[in-house]
């Protein structure tokens, strides 16, 4: 296609008389001609290429002499067109963040390289727009969890036009631990890896921890699987010390299961006697978890954990409710609070367990090989 001068691109047109007066010093008559130039953009129809790099040139020129109102009315009103010139889009989506955050947030016209090159470069609101957007890439996702504050990751993470690679995934869900704020963004994304979203069990609310159930329940078998091969890979096996006296309870453990003696009431006997190692590495081996997991639900007194192993391991509601009472026994409304568990342990299916259970049971897998 044979170039056409500007001049004849837009011949019989408005256009060249208002880019003559871009030359005009005077910032009212600019800021006159930079509307009036807005209203014939808007008001044709149809444009030339050399019109809209025209528009774009001098457009983006006069809006960088601009007041903020200006430039920010300059936004609005362009983020939405998709034929937006592609020159004042970059300039405003580098501008302040009250100027640029609409342009980030909606504009169409900015490509992956445009935005690569805010996320990179500016701060957190400019970072919270993009991570806004219908649609945010991998490689913008990484920036943003890498350079982004709590609040910026929490805006990403609620968003599920997100794509999160499972390396920004996993650095999301280290970050999510240890601030509340992220725990529902976190555990209710929909495309959190499901080995990533069972590893926020033991650090959320009792609502999340049910959600959590609940999608573990609800998962296909293939994904599951795919999910447990996934966790395995990532699993730290430096849990901390075991305790001074954990050789001499195991050997004991081992010598009840060799004799066929170590049975469901034999570990609420170690319970009650304050024999703690030997009730834990009991448990562990009867839910088939590792050691540090059972020592984390009874140290801790997570008593709907504790009901996924036992629901797992099939034990019965009395007992299981022993062994409330008891892990409860400086907590004066104990027999109150185990009679709610009691109701939480009936509703727990066996099969919502298990799914759960298998997660945690990667620990001992790694640390068996």
């Amino acid at each position: 296609m044979t170039d056409v001068a500007p001049e004849a691109a837009v011949a019989g047109s408005r256009l060249p008389a208002l880019i003559a007066l871009a030359q005009e010093p005077s910032s009212e008559s600019r800021r006159a001609l930079l509307r009036e130039l807005t209203d014939h953009f808007f008001g044709s129809t149809t444009r030339t290429t050399n019109e809209d790099a025209l528009y774009g040139s001098v457009l983006s020129d006069l809006a960088a002499d601009m007041e903020v109102a200006v430039r920010r009315e300059l936004s609005a009103r362009f983020a939405v067109r998709s034929d937006a010139p592609r020159a004042l889009i970059r300039r405003l989506a580098n501008d302040e963040a009250d100027i640029a955050g609409e342009v980030l947030r909606v504009s169409t016209v900015l490509t992956e390289e445009d935005l690569l090159g805010v996320v990179r470069a500016k701060g957190q609101d400019h970072l919270r727009a993009v991570s806004g957007r219908a649609d945010v890439s991998e490689a913008l996702s990484d920036v943003i969890v890498q350079r982004g504050d709590d609040v910026t990751l929490g805006t990403l993470l609620r968003n599920d036009g997100a794509r999160l690679s499972r390396s920004a995934s996993e650095a999301a869900v280290e970050r999510a631990k240890a601030n509340p704020d992220l725990h529902a963004a976190t555990v209710e994304r929909s495309s959190l890896p499901p080995d990533l979203l069972n590893e926020m069990y033991f650090v959320v609310e009792a609502r999340l921890r049910q959600h959590i159930l609940e999608q573990n329940a609800a998962m296909d078998p293939v994904l599951l699987e795919n999910a447990l091969a996934a966790g395995r890979t990532r699993i730290a096996t430096d849990d901390g010390a075991l305790p001074a006296d954990y050789a001499a309870a195991h050997d004991y453990v081992d010598e009840l299961r060799a004799a066929g003696q170590l049975s469901p009431t034999m570990l609420a006997r170690f319970l009650r006697s304050g024999s703690r190692t030997s009730f834990l590495i009991a448990l562990a081996q009867l839910a088939d978890v590792d050691f540090h997991t059972a020592r984390q639900i009874v140290e801790r007194g997570e008593i709907d954990a504790l009901a996924v192993i036992c629901k797992a391991a099939d034990l019965d509601r009395a007992l299981f409710l022993t062994f409330t009472v008891v892990i409860l026994n400086k907590d004066a409304d104990a027999m109150g609070k185990a009679h709610g568990y009691g109701r939480l342990y009936a509703d727990l299916t066996r099969d919502q367990a298990l799914r759960t259970v298998r997660f945690w049971r990667m620990r001992r897998g790694v640390q068996a090989a």
